[in-house]
């Protein structure tokens, strides 16, 4: 096996894949040999990303799900092993927004972004230890983000998701390290996406000015640390958050 296909005969799942980091993240582990299924709430985007995954050389799949919904989260993982072999790989990313200031924040958009984000990730991860307890093999990343660990004005549901996810990868670590599966997560800064997209120039300016290099970061910075979170040379590093962030915070 070549270096540039490490992870041939390995299959990916990763949720909301069909765009922005999801889908960076499904080519740069589609570039290295994994199958890939790509699981979104957009189906037609989805089956595109599928296809563009195959114009790769390796199998794909698109798979329409709601996180928020534990039997979609395992009808998703049980049509991955189904179609695709096995479930080696898996990455929750999907995510959402609904920022604004605490005194102004609905209860509904504080549980949408708790649901999908936090929820979402708990379905999956719950979905996936199933196969992988029993192959005794698995890598899983998590999509955390920096406000999670440090707050950021605006984004009081979506930096308790973030943490949450945290506290949520550490413990799956404890618990499924003995059947010799890593569960990690990844934080990242200011990542050009369609999500900041939506930040004014202030909030971005403000970012700017905190992040030692200077500039934001973008998707394939991301996928470049999940693909090592999700390949042999992370075999011995588990329950970790690595920042990927221009140094935004140390």
């Amino acid at each position: 096996m070549s270096d540039a296909k490490r992870l041939e005969g390995k299959v990916a799942l990763v949720t909301g894949g069909a765009r922005g980091i999801g889908k960076a993240i499904c080519t740069r582990l589609a570039k290295e040999g994994a199958k890939i299924a790509v699981v979104d709430v957009l189906q037609d985007a989805a089956e595109g990303t599928a296809q563009e995954m195959k114009g790769l050389g390796v199998d794909a799949i698109a798979v329409a799900a709601d996180v928020t919904k534990f039997e979609e989260a395992e009808k998703a993982v049980k049509e991955t092993v189904e179609k695709l072999g096995s479930l080696d790989i898996l990455v929750n990313n999907a995510g959402i927004t609904r920022d604004t200031l605490i005194m102004r924040m609905s209860g509904d958009d504080w549980d949408k972004v708790l649901s999908v984000n936090l929820k979402g990730t708990f379905n999956f991860i719950k979905a996936a230890c199933r196969p992988m307890m029993k192959a005794r093999s698995g890598k899983i990343v998590n999509i955390a983000s920096v406000v999670g660990r440090m707050g950021n004005p605006g984004q009081a549901n979506y930096s308790a998701s973030k943490a949450g996810v945290i506290g949520l990868t550490k413990t799956a670590a404890k618990e499924l390290a003995s059947r010799n599966i890593n569960v990690n997560a990844v934080a990242p800064g200011y990542i050009l996406t369609e999500m900041t997209k939506n930040l004014s120039g202030q909030a971005t300016e403000a970012f700017m000015k905190v992040t030692p290099m200077q500039r934001p970061g973008n998707p394939e910075d991301v996928a470049s640390v999940v693909y090592f979170l999700c390949s042999a040379d992370s075999d011995y590093v588990t329950g970790q958050v690595v920042n990927i962030d221009g140094g935004l915070l140390m």
